[in-house]
């Protein structure tokens, strides 16, 4: 049951080394290593150029962003299981052999774990107030308490990275390539994922497989507001997925008034001290009590 591991590269010469290391000594050692360096202009080829195992498959190519990266590297894959890993985060030396465990026993096409967060210099973010954990803990609870990985998936990634994924060779050949969302490919991925597979894709939730790496400032600037109107794009898409035909246009209408909400009800704020004017939260109930009536009605008749 050979595992290909995809590594997509691009100037991490600083954490590629350990990436490469935590592969090269899982307790699970029936594996292919496919490093695509996506144009590095650094010393990443360096450091990968250094290692003697013939294991590792090493390819690059001019800079084309990180979603062709893994696509081309996910090509070139020749194993039963797939699993992807980011050049500056690190597996878990036992994480193939767990998720291969379970994925036996219990059929699933995609897993993924539960992460830890470590900084640039390794540390981990043990805080549990710190921003990161309170977000993450935040869809975990989400996720035990609604019991539908789908649904938890809309209120909010869990799975973190792309680093997370685990699947097997049929199941990546099936849902395809990464989208060319710079910032969400993970997170449509996912979402194709589970309805290409629905009550396939297992949560090994209880299992810290991988370190996720939280860069400083990586949460700031352009990245953060593109990111944020690409997770619109994806909960959007992917919530009318799992509606049937005849309610989208009431749950896609209702979305775009909530939007809309939510803006007027900042500028309001701002021009009048001390408004009572009703919550987003407030709207949002008020439109769902209506959806629910609306879908009510429509299933009697």
């Amino acid at each position: 049951m050979k595992v290909s591991v995809v590594i997509p590269a691009y100037n991490h010469e600083k954490f590629i080394g350990p990436a490469i290391d935590s592969v090269l000594g899982q307790s699970y050692q029936d594996f292919e290593l496919i490093i695509v360096d996506d144009g590095s202009t650094d010393n990443t080829a360096g450091v990968i150029k250094g290692y003697d195992d013939s294991r590792i498959r090493y390819f690059y190519q001019d800079n084309q962003d990180a979603f062709n990266t893994i696509n081309r590297g996910m090509g070139l894959a020749g194993g039963d299981y797939i699993a992807i890993l980011n050049s500056d985060d690190i597996y878990s030396l036992d994480r193939l052999q767990r998720l291969l465990d379970v994925q036996q026993e219990t059929g699933a096409q995609c897993l993924f774990s539960d992460v830890i967060p470590i900084s640039d210099s390794g540390e981990e973010f043990t805080d549990p107030n710190f921003g990161w954990n309170i977000w993450h803990q935040k869809n975990r609870a989400f996720f035990k308490k609604s019991g539908d990985i789908y649904t938890a998936f809309l209120k909010g990634n869990f799975m973190v990275t792309t680093s997370n994924l685990f699947m097997t060779r049929a199941a990546a050949e099936k849902v395809g390539k990464f989208c060319s969302l710079r910032y969400l490919h993970d997170y449509d991925f996912i979402f194709r994922m589970m309805l290409a597979f629905p009550d396939k894709v297992h949560y090994v939730a209880d299992e810290k497989l991988l370190y996720y790496r939280i860069h400083d400032g990586n949460t700031l600037g352009e990245a953060a507001i593109l990111g944020r109107e690409q997770d619109q794009q994806v909960i959007r898409k992917y919530m009318l997925a799992r509606i049937p035909e005849e309610f989208r246009a009431y749950v896609d209408a209702g979305a775009d008034r909530l939007v809309e909400l939510e803006q007027e009800l900042q500028e309001v704020r701002l021009s009048v001290a001390g408004g009572t004017e009703p919550s987003v939260k407030d709207c949002g109930i008020r439109f769902l009590s209506a959806l629910k009536y609306k879908i009510g009605k429509k299933l009697q008749s």
